[in-house]
């Protein structure tokens, strides 16, 4: 089982090691999504999106860095998923507990 694993792993990693560069066309369009939906987490006032990290890969909107409430991960998710120009929404958020005051 672990063996089947592992080398399910190298193979992804070989595909994402095999992908061709993006063009300059790619790469402003994928900074003007990440622009919106930065903009996008920032405008919905009940989540605190300034520790949420935007990345974006051909449309794939990666999230990272943390939020204080699990629905957050949700809402953040949702709100990613419907920028204009989104593919799909992959998340590796970590959720601090206890909020910004660590309770």
């Amino acid at each position: 089982m672990r063996a089947g694993l592992g080398l399910g792993i190298v193979a992804m990693l070989a595909a994402c090691a095999a992908a061709p560069p993006r063009s300059d066309a790619q790469l402003a369009a994928d900074a003007a999504t990440a622009a919106r939906v930065e903009s996008a987490l920032t405008a919905k006032p009940t989540l605190f999106a300034r520790h949420i990290d935007v990345a974006i890969d051909r449309g794939v909107v990666h999230l990272g860095g943390y939020v204080w409430e699990s629905e957050d991960f949700y809402l953040a998710r949702n709100i990613a998923a419907a920028v204009p120009g989104v593919r799909a929404v992959s998340s590796q958020m970590e959720l601090l507990r206890g909020g910004a005051k660590g309770r």
